[in-house]
């Protein structure tokens, strides 16, 4: 793959994610792209497997339904922040994507977990099991920010991946997160996104080398958008742990992703969350 387009393919990426109430239209990105308008759009589609308005719509969505199960903003500020005209025209997007209103989708707070689905009042339950795992290295991009903005790192690894042909030698997407939003502000948040390696000698030079110990763990298996881990978190470190008598290592959280939002439906998504125990 061309560097020069493959730079654009980055460049035009983070506007997208950085400019989510702003003009995104394909001449635009086109604009962001420094490409004629004419063939622009066939480059993204034939690099991403995305046409431009597909992954506009897909950060969107992400973004907006971060906001409502992480925030109390309003739904017409959540629509406005996330470049709707109208909270109409996002109630019908956000329906079209998600399978419910912004509304219902609130209430449900997310916490829809694979095995039971709680009463009013009740914490969520996740299913989580105990295993020992091998000592993995990952080549990997830093983030720092916001977790909910650390997809904008992962399109960029999974281009740089693809550029440089890194994915024979792949064998899995995991996030790392180093510090606990409930204690620390969401700008100063440390994570990574990493693919796992079959052989650490081919990181290459634009990616830094994260090892991951070897070791036991406790395993969350969550199913459902991405916006919902915050309440897994909540239970597996305020209801789980305490109650399994287990004790954590001086180790990071880690997340791994096992399907992919381009191409799975929010509810669908499966994310093991692994936290390092003695």
């Amino acid at each position: 793959m061309s560097k020069t387009y493959h730079d654009r393919i980055l460049r035009v990426l983070d506007y997208i994610h950085e400019n989510p109430a702003g003009d995104l239209s394909l001449d635009r990105l086109a604009d962001v792209a420094a490409m004629s308008r004419f063939h622009w759009h066939r480059v993204f589609h034939g690099m991403t497997g995305e046409t431009c308005a597909q992954a506009v719509r897909r950060v969107r969505l992400h973004r907006a339904a971060c906001l409502l199960v992480q925030t109390d903003a309003s739904v017409a500020f959540v629509a406005k922040t996330c470049g709707y005209d109208s909270v109409q025209a996002f109630s019908r997007g956000f329906r079209a994507g998600y399978g419910m209103s912004p509304s219902a989708f609130r209430v449900r707070g997310d916490l829809r977990s694979p095995l039971n689905s709680p009463e009013k009042g009740e914490r969520p339950m996740f299913p989580v099991e105990t295993k020992t795992t091998p000592a993995v290295t990952l080549a990997a991009l830093p983030h720092k920010g916001p977790y909910l903005e650390v997809g904008q790192v992962f399109e960029k690894l999974q281009h740089i991946c693809t550029a440089q042909d890194l994915w024979p030698h792949v064998c899995g997407m995991t996030g790392v997160y180093y510090d606990d939003p409930n204690a620390v502000a969401a700008k100063d948040l440390r994570s990574h996104a990493g693919v796992v390696m079959t052989d650490p000698a081919l990181i290459p030079a634009d990616l830094e080398r994260v090892d991951l110990s070897e070791g036991r763990i406790a395993v969350m298996h969550y199913k459902g958008p991405y916006a919902g881990l915050k309440a897994a978190y909540d239970y597996l470190y305020g209801v789980w742990l305490p109650e399994s008598g287990e004790e954590t290592r001086d180790s990071p959280p880690t997340e791994m992703y096992l399907n992919s939002p381009m191409d799975t439906a929010p509810d669908d998504l499966l994310t093991d969350v692994c936290v390092p125990i003695r």
